[in-house]
């Protein structure tokens, strides 16, 4: 199995991991259901397996079925995909790429308060949160 780290997703890829989180566990069925402009059955089927052969799915057999689940937790993959948007399009700089989403999000006064709070707590080197 390759390193997931180092391997980037198509926009179908990416499609299907989030139906996959969403759901849990899926069929190629649940896929045809939940994505947008659906491709064949056996489009589908090809992609579920080269995600599992990348490391980010795995399957148990039921039946005649597939069911196919993430290999990692959703909070693990999202760390993981951050860090090299992070690493690529931002220099490594936190500070760029604070700017960029903050810039573009409409965050309320208590999220405001809530990142303030975050950073008072990594300058005092506390990582709770």
């Amino acid at each position: 199995m390759e390193d997931y780290r180092n391997i980037k997703l198509s926009r179908r890829e990416r499609q299907i991991m989030d139906i996959v989180y969403q759901r849990g566990r899926v069929s190629v069925a649940d896929v045809l259901e939940d994505l947008p402009d659906p491709p064949s059955y056996s489009t589908v089927r090809a992609l579920l397996r080269i995600l599992e052969e990348k490391g980010y799915l795995t399957h148990e057999k039921k039946g005649r079925r597939y069911i196919y689940r993430p290999m990692q937790p959703r909070h693990l993959a999202g760390r993981s995909a951050l860090k090299q948007i992070f690493q690529t399009f931002f220099d490594k700089s936190i500070e760029k790429t604070v700017m960029t989403l903050i810039s573009d999000a409409d965050l309320s006064d208590e999220e405001l308060d809530r990142l303030s709070q975050l950073i008072e707590q990594a300058k005092k080197g506390d990582p709770s949160s």
